[in-house]
């Protein structure tokens, strides 16, 4: 039974790998580029590649539908997996049309979180998760109808639509993906879930494949249309698994990254300073992004902060978070 549950993993990475060098070429054919800020010179690279990700991880999805379908003669949670992808389709396409407008345009801060809420939806109406959970120090709470009309949509709209602050950087977005839903996948699996635990890795393949051209130096962005998704995913799995509190932990980065995001007025970018060398300064003369903050630091050391020094600073930081979690919240869960 394993071995016919590693297909949809490998459908998802195969068709991902083998599919981006096709966007590659059509988005560079057709001026579908954007300029690789953290560069010296002027580098143009593809955008939108997150379209590819998100199809390769949908088609993993189906298929193991189908497997469940046809193999294992189980229907079972078959509501929430289709719920689960209409909302990822709706936040993916928003994310297109926020990407396809460029991310100095972009929508409004106001009419993306009224799109996101239409990503909610699916989830609200099939009442998913648990509306009682335990808090310590005040033990069992019961949400009621706020868990389904509230914290649903606020959890989807908040995650959505703040993933993609702490970008920027090549390979930054996808490999934070990947740290924090091979997370997720263990702590569903733990929990007796091992279904959305395939599922969080279903995703986990299709960007392990991405990362073949996002890492330095990148042959395409993701774009919004892949973070969006990414962060609305990272609350879905949450919510159809009743683990909310730890993939809340798992999220302290980007808690943080909003933050630093408000102190500049959600005007100041996440990019570094390049030089001729290939090293990154400061944009800034003080720290508005967890990048700015990696730069600093780097900078601090004999080490002059690169690109992928910053990558590699703020994985490490978003790994620590994630053991952190474990360390602090796996009793209750586990």
């Amino acid at each position: 039974m394993s071995s016919y549950l590693l297909l949809p993993i490998l459908v998802s990475f195969f068709v991902t790998l083998f599919l981006l060098p096709k966007w590659i070429r059509k988005a560079t054919k057709f001026g579908f580029v954007g300029q690789d800020m953290n560069k010296y010179r002027n580098v143009r690279v593809s955008e939108g590649g997150g379209i590819v990700v998100v199809a390769g991880f949908i088609l993993g999805i189906l298929i193991y539908v189908a497997i469940n379908q046809f193999i294992f003669n189980s229907q079972a949670r078959l509501i929430e997996i289709f719920a689960m992808m209409t909302s990822l389709l709706i936040l993916a396409m928003i994310g297109l049309i926020d990407g396809s407008l460029g991310w100095k345009i972009g929508l409004r801060r106001r009419v993306r979180v009224v799109l996101c809420l239409f990503a909610a939806i699916p989830l609200m109406v099939i009442n998913a998760g648990q509306s009682t959970f335990f808090l310590p120090l005040f033990g069992e709470i019961h949400s009621g109808f706020l868990y389904p009309l509230i914290l649903i949509p606020l959890g989807i709209v908040a995650s959505s639509t703040t993933f993609n602050f702490l970008a920027g950087f090549n390979g930054l977005e996808a490999g934070q993906g990947i740290i924090i839903f091979s997370a997720l996948s263990l702590v569903a699996y733990l929990t007796g879930q091992p279904w959305l635990a395939l599922i969080g890795l279903i995703v986990v393949a299709s960007l392990v494949a991405f990362m073949f051209y996002n890492f330095y130096p990148a042959k395409v962005f993701p774009g919004d249309v892949l973070t969006y998704p990414m962060g609305g995913m990272i609350a879905i799995m949450a919510i159809l698994g009743n683990f909310e509190r730890i993939a809340l932990f798992f999220f302290i980065p980007y808690i943080i990254e909003v933050i630093l995001k408000v102190r500049g007025k959600l005007i100041k970018q996440s990019f570094g300073k390049p030089n001729k060398d290939g090293s990154l300064g400061l944009k800034y003369n003080k720290i508005y992004s967890l990048n700015h903050f990696a730069i600093f630091l780097l900078n601090k050391t004999k080490y002059k902060a690169t690109e992928k020094g910053v990558v590699y600073l703020v994985w490490l930081f978003q790994t620590i978070i994630v053991l952190l979690g474990f360390l602090t919240l796996g009793r209750w869960l586990f």
